[in-house]
């Protein structure tokens, strides 16, 4: 308006109702998320989810394994941020006794939760992706499905191969 001069006075109401929209959008993900984040740690869902990995194997190849897929699947209904609150405390102990460094396991969850907010069925930042660009879920999803690909295959190598997320730390050590 002021700048650029594209937009006039007499479309600011409907800009300032589209932004109305579009943040009450995100503040309803997030407080569900936050909802469900209390809800999952009082019944202590993680903490079950990792006893149950834990005596499934002894091998750290096939935990790690595991972890992504219990990640990824917390992570399409969770937003980042609580999923690391709740998750953090209760996995450090098993990686530790994995020997399994604790940089290389936060590149691992920040991966795995980061695809999570993009991949249905709450995904926030999708959700907000399509309110901004007014498409459906479903019209994008079709389109990710190779960038999905590319996702998982960087977290295998990210997650299997830890050289990746743990040079430039080790550069830092010097």
């Amino acid at each position: 308006m002021f700048v650029y001069r594209e937009c006039k006075w007499r479309d600011l109401p409907k800009l300032l109702a589209r932004v109305v929209r579009t943040v009450g959008m995100v503040m309803i993900m997030i407080g569900f998320s936050v909802a469900f984040a209390y809800v999952m740690a009082l019944i202590r869902l993680p903490a079950i989810a990792t006893e149950f990995f834990l005596t499934i194997s002894d091998n750290k190849y096939v935990f790690l394994l595991l972890i992504n897929i219990l990640l990824l699947l917390l992570g399409t209904f969770m937003d980042l941020a609580p999923m690391l609150l709740i998750t953090t405390p209760i996995l450090l102990p098993v990686i530790a006794k994995f020997g399994i460094d604790p940089v290389h396991f936060g590149m691992i969850m920040l991966l795995n939760l980061g695809i999570g907010l993009v991949t249905p069925p709450v995904g926030p930042t999708m959700v907000i992706g399509c309110a901004i660009g007014r498409v459906t879920m479903e019209q994008i999803t079709k389109e990710l499905w190779p960038f999905y690909l590319v996702m998982v295959i960087v977290l295998a190598l990210v997650t299997y191969v830890p050289w990746f997320s743990l040079y430039l730390p080790s550069l830092l050590k010097l």
